[in-house]
């Protein structure tokens, strides 16, 4: 059995189960957030000596061969608990639980939990880049006004988040790569707040996403200089007239993303980059569980399927 540990508003999630439905694969999707509805039993040893029951359906840990952790959500709260401490707190033993039964999964994952946790560290994303032999902007990770003039020196550059890209409250903000305009004096004390990336801005040609499964590289060109608002974010404007183009990455380039899938210890991964205007690829950032059902959309890679592939090997490993 395949295990697809995820939440219940997942629509990526749902390529992967239409897939397994038409080659016939047993699996168990697991939306996370209604563990807190199972009975649950875990041994000391063996390591697949754990079970979760909800009403109709029972997933034994011996019976799982590979699993794919996408996009769990924690566990809801035990709406009939009324003192805020103690839900509070069996909300925290269902999370502990949790990851206890991440752990006993090690060596079947697609990619496992604290391998994305390490991979998802942009600077030694960066650092790794460059040993490899990408080409990698002039970067700063800082919250120094001084560093940040050094990058701006030889031209534009452009500020992202260290690794938050989301403002939570009364209204969700995305926070967006933009341009930094010219700083002043005054603004030394906000950018104090926190770190951030500062990186020389490369005039693009187009963006690119390389989506990688295993050995299998599929890359794809987004024209986000056709439209003013995807400019320096391709992901900004919601353009659903964004062009998106299969292409062929240099051998070298190919092989660059695949030794750093493998420096990562990832069997999957989402590669940005960028081609600028002399047609040399720069790199960005890797993420390790990036989405990618909108680039099978729009381009027919098989990216579900080569996902498939990738876990039925696992399981095979384990025979």
């Amino acid at each position: 059995m395949l295990l697809l540990v995820t939440n219940r508003r997942d629509i990526t999630i749902d390529y992967v189960v239409a897939e397994l439905k038409r080659r016939q694969t047993s699996f168990f999707r697991l939306n996370t957030e209604e563990l807190s509805t199972a009975r649950c039993t875990m041994s000391a040893f063996p390591r697949s000596a754990w079970s979760l029951s909800f009403r109709e359906r029972i997933l034994q840990g011996a019976d799982v061969r590979a699993a794919y952790f996408r996009r769990p959500a924690p566990p809801a709260s035990n709406l009939t608990i009324s003192d805020d401490g103690e839900r509070e707190y069996v909300g925290a033993e269902w999370e502990a639980f949790l990851k206890s039964l991440y752990a006993r999964l090690e060596g079947l994952w697609l990619n496992s939990p604290m391998d994305i946790f390490a991979a998802e560290d942009k600077p030694k994303q960066l650092m790794l880049a460059s040993e490899i032999g990408f080409n990698v902007p002039q970067v700063q990770i800082t919250n120094d006004i001084a560093s940040i003039r050094e990058v701006a020196k030889a031209g534009p550059a452009i500020g992202k988040p260290l690794r938050q890209a989301l403002i939570n409250g009364d209204q969700e903000r995305v926070i967006f790569t933009t341009r930094l305009e010219i700083l002043r004096d005054s603004d030394k004390e906000s950018i104090a707040l926190a770190p951030f990336i500062a990186q020389a801005e490369i005039k693009k040609q187009y963006d690119v996403r390389v989506t990688v499964v295993g050995r299998q590289v599929f890359a794809t060109a987004i024209k986000s200089q056709e439209h003013e608002e995807t400019t320096v974010d391709w992901r900004q404007g919601r353009r659903p007239d964004l062009k998106h183009e299969r292409i062929e990455l240099p051998g070298e380039v190919n092989d660059q993303c695949l030794a750093l899938m493998e420096c990562l210890k990832l069997r999957y991964g989402a590669i940005d980059l960028i081609c600028d205007q002399q047609g040399k690829l720069w790199f960005l950032e890797i993420n390790p569980n990036g989405q990618w059902a909108w680039i099978e959309n729009l381009t027919g890679y098989p990216i579900a399927a080569a996902i498939v592939d990738e876990l039925e090997e696992i399981a095979r490993c384990q025979s």
